[in-house]
């Protein structure tokens, strides 16, 4: 039973909401994604056009959510949100939805990230390489990597068990340190003399011109613009902790807006420093040559081996801050359920001396661990992107319901560019929906069939604990 005298308390100004935003999203996509895509289109430009539109159509959902944030801000983001907008049903599939794949696969693939990046700085030996195939999943390949993984998981999920101020002070100090060094990344490498600017307009060796809007180059487009979507990923996160945000009709917005923002210029200066200082022709080798992170390979050429050693470090500590920020802020979201009778019970207690909800943390904990040892890393991106999505077009949707539903209602915030924006965020999540399970069969079936068992789980729980 949840303790009364102990509760969630509001104490995350403006400055600490922008940093969670940064923090939740800036992970490893943006060093490990510029070689596939550019193996997908082939031309400089075209890269950083999906990178661009990636990041705008993730800034188009944040300025809805916002909007719906500003009106129902409270612990548990979308889930708070949808029981108002929808009904108590389908909010519980998104919160389950998190648990089963979204949140919880993300914590999961980031982590492995985190890992793998720290097997290559430090060899460890290999405990096991071998995998097992099940239903198109892979068990137990490269053991090492999970186990240090695993071990990350049950140390940050302790560090932010002891307290908000002491998981949020980590998220502040950790960006700041990112972004410090992302913007030497980006000064040294545009004023570097090893650099061409003739690179960005040359195109690979094999590279096919397609008419800009023929179906086959928009395929393409959209297929890269996946890729990309998994470093936007988390831009929604600050939601989650609506009753712990000084004033959230206020900051919860605008820390979206200018988190956001941030995060599409640092992705976009980035690449352009990839493409200026490298032709694509040895980008996209570079996925199967050297680290296999182009990012690492790119800061050797004009940094040397003390600049590959740099970017390393640098992808340690932005999926370390990635990782910290997701497991703080979407515990709330089962808190939230359990204190509703939709969820483990015991998820609903706050810690008497922390203020925490200490064991829907140590939950998710467990879960995502089990998640680490089922999957891939790019099975667990393609499934929570494609079951993320599937929310992410509904709270947008809910900007047009509630302006029918409750036109009167008090909106601290309201979406710019409003119909047009929600309703691009829309469109792109129902094209994304239909376009990803013939792309990802597997994936999109695992990430539907795992929101769908949380079920019966809901009408036991509602039976059981009389939820109307």
């Amino acid at each position: 039973m949840e303790n009364k005298k102990a509760a969630l308390q509001r104490s995350l100004g403006l400055l600490s909401c922008i940093v969670l935003v940064i923090s939740a999203i800036i992970g490893s996509g943006v060093f490990k994604k510029a070689a596939p895509m550019s193996e997908v289109l082939m031309k400089p430009t075209y890269v950083l056009l999906a990178w661009i539109l990636a990041g705008l159509i993730s800034l188009f959902g944040a300025l809805s959510n916002a909007e719906i944030g500003g009106m129902f801000a409270d612990s548990g983001g979308e889930y708070a949100y949808f029981k108002k907008i929808y009904n108590k049903f389908f909010a519980f599939l998104y919160g389950w939805g998190s648990f089963a794949a979204i949140r919880s696969a993300s914590i999961a693939a980031i982590a492995y990230v985190f890992a793998e990046s720290l097997n290559h700085l430090i060899r460890l030996p290999d405990i096991g390489t071998d995998s097992i195939s099940l239903f198109g999943l892979h068990f137990a390949a490269n053991l090492t990597v999970k186990l240090i993984a695993a071990t990350l998981l049950i140390v940050l999920t302790y560090i932010n068990y002891r307290g908000l101020r002491l998981g949020e002070a980590v998220s502040r100090g950790l960006t700041f340190t990112l972004i410090l060094c992302m913007l030497i990344f980006i000064v040294t490498g545009l004023f570097s003399s090893h650099g061409d600017w003739n690179n960005l307009n040359k195109p690979a060796t094999n590279y096919v011109a397609k008419p800009f809007f023929s179906g086959g180059f928009l395929a393409l487009l959209f297929t890269a613009m996946l890729q990309s979507f998994w470093a936007y990923e988390g831009w929604n996160n600050i939601g989650y902790l609506g009753a712990e945000i000084k004033n959230p009709q206020r900051n919860l917005p605008l820390s979206l807006l200018i988190g956001t923002l941030v995060v599409i210029t640092l992705y976009l200066l980035m690449n352009v420093v990839y493409h200026y200082i490298s032709p694509i022709d040895d980008i996209i080798a570079r996925r199967t040559t050297g680290s296999g992170i182009a990012a690492v390979d790119i800061a050797g050429i004009f940094l040397g081996k003390g600049g590959a050693l740099f970017i390393s470090c640098l992808i340690l500590v932005t999926t370390l801050n990635a990782t910290n920020a997701t497991i703080l802020m979407a515990a709330r979201i089962y808190y939230a359920m359990a204190r509703d009778g939709v969820f483990f019970k015991g998820a609903s207690t706050i810690h008497p001396q922390y203020n925490t909800p200490s064991t829907s943390l140590w939950i998710q904990c467990a879960w995502s661990i089990i998640l680490l040892f089922s999957g891939s890393f790019d099975q667990l991106t393609d499934m929570l992107i494609f079951a993320s999505f599937l929310f992410y077009g509904a709270t947008a949707l809910g900007v047009f319901v509630m302006r029918k539903k409750a036109p009167d209602l008090e909106r601290p915030y309201k979406v710019i560019g409003y119909p047009i924006v929600p309703g691009l965020f829309v469109l792109f999540c129902l094209g994304l929906f239909i376009y990803t399970p013939s792309q990802r069969p597997m994936e999109a079936l695992t990430g539907v069939l795992l929101i769908l068992i949380g079920i019966p789980f809901y009408m036991y729980w509602k039976k059981k604990n009389q939820v109307a």
